[in-house]
């Protein structure tokens, strides 16, 4: 510890390094937890419909992505699209995509268990009165499915926002990008990789409390 550097820790850091990948990293995560969900949900929606038209290609799509690792699902889609198109595409867009389509086969999971543990007389009961597959979903079963696994869907988002670290492997600027270079440029990659954990931790702990929070108000209004 007598070579650590505290004097490496500074607005300039922050400035100049940090914000940047941040920003960028927020952003990730709030695209593809966006899209994730609204796609997960449609896929869900099809693994429940009984249609084997509609049920086996989710099915192909959600076990195909949740049995391979993300960094590698990142480095196909960044070398094989502009191979395949001719036409090259950028970092930053190429992981928004990425994470987008790959969260939405996790997404898709947890809105399939939230619909099923709705009761199924409520689904009796929208079919009683005339709703269809659809519409029984929409006003019915989704609105309590999402409020059920809302501590879940928060969960994996923040596990999505420590995955977002894995854009390392195409060069994308995230939030660990900024440090690594920070320490470069500096000569302290000790201390730059020690402020990125603990930042990555800060946020991370911060948020899981706030969804313990969340789920014990859930809990007393269940």
């Amino acid at each position: 510890m007598s070579n650590f550097d505290f004097s490496f820790y500074s607005w300039a850091l922050i400035q100049d390094f940090v914000l940047k990948g941040f920003f960028f990293s927020i952003q990730l995560t709030i695209i593809a937890m966006v899209g994730g969900i609204l796609i997960g949900t449609v896929l869900a929606m099809m693994r429940l419909s009984g249609i084997k038209l509609l049920e086996v290609p989710a099915t192909i799509y959600v076990n195909g992505l949740r049995s391979i690792p993300l960094v590698m699902v990142i480095l196909w889609f960044y070398l094989l699209i502009p191979f395949i198109t001719g036409q090259a595409i950028g970092k930053e867009l190429s992981a928004i995509i990425t994470f987008t389509i790959f969260e939405a086969a996790y997404y898709s999971e947890i809105m399939r268990a939230g619909i099923q543990s709705i009761p199924r007389g409520q689904v009796f009961a929208g079919q009683a009165v005339g709703l269809s597959y659809g519409q029984n979903m929409r006003f019915v079963i989704l609105p309590q499915a999402f409020r059920n696994m809302l501590p879940v869907l928060l969960t994996q988002t923040i596990i999505l926002f420590q995955d977002t670290s894995l854009v390392y492997a195409i060069g994308a600027y995230d939030l660990l990008k900024g440090f690594e270079v920070a320490g470069k440029n500096n000569g302290r990659p000790i201390e730059a990789y020690l402020a990125a954990a603990v930042v990555y931790f800060v946020i991370c702990f911060a948020l899981s409390q706030l969804v313990k929070r969340l789920q014990k108000k859930i809990a007393i209004i269940r």
